[in-house]
Parts: structure tokens; sequence; C-alpha cells
């Protein structure tokens, strides 16, 4: 499996923000309000981060030999590692919604209300901790290569 790159986090982040801009342009074009994400989605986000991380440390331990327990299977490895992916693109996809969502609110002549600016300022932060929290998670879930892993390219 290969890491999360940059890259792909950064065009997730860009399309999220597109579409939070673009919502909201689409719903004042309407007559409608803007979109405000709920206060509990920054919660959530930040339970989720703690989750993953919290998945991975036993992982971590088990390949470095700090832990009691039987060696750990590696199709859960495996699992905890997708997540951990998963979770940092999904963070920068709500992350980036926000920001969005964000830049539409400030971009307009009328001032924003303070509740709705801060529960989407809350909902990019939480997104970039979402991010944060994967990427280390995914870190924890990589085990050591071993010496006698055949090296690409060499001779069977």
């Amino acid at each position: 499996m290969k890491r999360t790159g940059a890259g792909i986090l950064l065009i997730a982040a860009l399309i999220g923000g597109g579409a939070g801009f673009l919502l909201d342009l689409a719903l004042t074009a309407g007559g409608r309000a803007t979109f405000t994400p709920a206060v509990t989605l920054p919660i959530l986000l930040a339970l989720l981060a703690l989750l993953v991380i919290a998945l991975a440390i036993p992982i971590r331990r088990a390949t470095r030999g700090r832990s009691p327990q039987p060696p750990v299977n590696p199709f859960r490895a495996l699992r905890v590692a997708m997540l951990a992916k998963a979770s940092s693109i999904v963070g920068a996809v709500v992350g980036g919604f926000a920001v969005g969502l964000a830049l539409y609110l400030l971009t307009r002549p009328v001032s924003p209300s303070v509740g709705s600016l801060s529960a989407i300022i809350a909902t990019a932060v939480c997104g970039a901790i979402l991010v944060a929290a994967g990427l280390v998670a995914e870190h924890l879930c990589t085990i050591r290569k071993d010496d006698d892993d055949e090296q690409p390219g060499g001779h069977a």
C-alpha cells in the first residue's frame, strides 16, 4: 500500500472547497439561506480522529515488540491503515468544503453571523485535525522492512 501523498490531499481539499463555495452560491441564487454545518460535525470529526489513532497504537506496539500480546494480524493492520488513509482524504474534503463555505461568506457584502462562521471554522479545523490523525495513524501502521525482503529490481 502506498502512503497518502500531499497531492491527493490537496486535490481532495480543492474539490471540497469548490463544492462548498458553489453550494452556497447556488443556495443564495435561489433565494435560500447559506449552508451552515451542524455543531456536532466538528465533534464527530475530532472523535473519529481519536478513534483512528487509538486503533493504530496497538499495531505500532505489536510491530515494535513493545506489547506482550501475540503478533498483530496483518489483515487487521491493513484495515486500520486503509481507515487511516480514508480518514485523511475525508478530512481534506470536509475541511476544504468548510473553507469554501467560509470564503463565500467572507466575500459577501453583508458580514456573516458569528454562530454560522464559528461552526464553519470549527469544521475546517477539525477536518485538518482528521487529516493529521489519519496521516499519523498511517505512519503508525507501517512495519519495518525485513532484511530478507526482496529489493525492487533485484534478482530472484
